[in-house]
């Protein structure tokens, strides 16, 4: 057990990845140096600059970020934006628990099969994925087909170029971000608790709302803000499945910068996003835990 001494003399927390036990810089960090020169220059730089393309394009202000909160346009761009990502966050969290839980009970073999179906869409395009969509969802496409033979529907369903044909495809490609962190989470319970739970008296759905449930809230509040935040940058799903029809954020910054060269405009977009993003991975840092080991 170390003494209060080596506990004085020993570094902690951030000074303890700089520096040796000498106080010297750790000559290691020289091998990530190059690393993190590139980090500046290609990541850090450019970020800059799109801040102060924000504020300076076309004219010096906080003009571009004024439109995007009082106009209709850009504002319905990213109210279109968040409601689409908290839907297709609710969906994607649902069924993801599901999935999970039949992951983390049933047979190792069993387990296996499911955990490789889960990351089998993650090795698969988005593009790809989008355009599968699309020929499956569309007026001509085999789903509406297969309704109308079997007299479920008289005529086509709209399910693409519309906000549903968005969310089924944002929800395909997100659920295997709900199932991991969900289905870690669930591993790590002891089953322990829920047999005294039983043998206390408790009935199944009574412990499942009362002790499984809340043990498993970390992995769901996790798998909630990381499915949310990978929704906020979707481009190519929206694109391709909305038809132009339905426009999120990111589709909006290349719409301002590509087509109609608007730099500032698109660059306070881009700020927009970015900020949603770090607010929200800032929360998931606070309430989850994800600074323990930094500390």
């Amino acid at each position: 057990m170390p003494s209060p001494a080596d506990k004085t003399a020993r570094p902690t927390g951030f000074r303890v990845a700089l520096r040796d036990a000498r106080g010297h810089l750790d000559p290691h960090w020289w091998l990530v140096a190059p690393i993190l020169i590139l980090v500046v220059c290609l990541y850090l730089l450019p970020l800059g600059n799109v801040l102060l393309l924000s504020v300076s394009d076309p004219k010096p202000g906080l003009d571009n970020y004024e439109r995007i909160a009082t106009a209709s346009g850009p504002l319905k761009v990213l109210l279109t934006t968040l409601r689409l990502c908290a839907i297709t966050t609710v969906i994607s969290i649902v069924l993801g628990f599901c999935v999970a839980f039949a992951m983390a009970h049933v047979r190792e073999t069993h387990q296996r099969i499911l955990v490789v179906a889960v990351l089998v869409p993650l090795w698969i395009s988005v593009l790809i994925r989008a355009f599968s969509w699309l020929v499956l969802l569309r007026d001509q496409g085999p789903v509406n087909d297969w309704l109308m033979q079997s007299g479920a529907i008289d005529q086509p369903l709209a399910l693409v170029r519309n906000e549903l044909g968005v969310v089924i495809g944002m929800v395909h490609y997100l659920i295997p971000y709900a199932v991991l962190p969900i289905f870690a989470v669930m591993r790590g319970i002891d089953q322990r608790l829920l047999f005294a739970s039983r043998s206390l008296g408790a009935g199944a759905v009574t412990t499942f709302l009362k002790v499984y449930l809340p043990l498993t809230l970390p992995g769901v509040f996790a798998a909630t803000v990381i499915v949310f935040v990978f929704g906020l940058g979707f481009y190519v799903t929206p694109a391709i499945l909305g038809g132009g029809r339905v426009v999120m954020l990111a589709e909006s910054v290349s719409v301002a910068i590509l087509q109609t060269v608007r730099w500032g405009f698109g660059a306070a977009q881009s700020v927009v996003l970015l900020v949603l993003t770090l607010v929200l991975i800032g929360i998931m840092a606070k309430t989850v835990g994800l600074k323990k080991g930094f500390g």
